[in-house]
């Protein structure tokens, strides 16, 4: 699990969830599934609005910069994602929406 702090879209405040990630290199993975709900959780739309970041992991705290992936990298990860924990294809099941893929890259 990582902590990540966006800033809010609306407030200005900073918000912090805990995410299930995965590593690629330098780059970190998180994944906006919001349970599989049809919309998209609120970090994630902070973070559209306003991509810097922090990162907590194992006590270090990290500035990054969070992208959406584009089609073809989703295409790529999404069965690495659901080869690391199964419930995000049953997530991805119950909603229209197709779920993003984040990339977290440092600044």
């Amino acid at each position: 699990m990582l902590l990540l702090t966006t800033t809010g879209r609306k407030t200005g405040n900073p918000h912090t969830v805990p995410l299930l990630y995965l590593i690629d290199d330098e780059r970190l993975v998180v994944i906006a599934s919001y349970g599989g709900r049809d919309g998209h959780p609120e970090w994630y739309l902070n973070l559209h609005a306003l991509p810097s970041v922090v990162v907590e992991l194992s006590s270090k705290k990290l500035s990054m910069v969070a992208r959406t992936a584009d089609f073809a990298e989703r295409v790529k990860w999404w069965p690495k994602i659901v080869e690391a924990y199964g419930g995000y294809a049953t997530y991805q099941a119950r909603t229209d929406r197709e779920i993003p893929v984040v990339f977290l890259e440092p600044l």
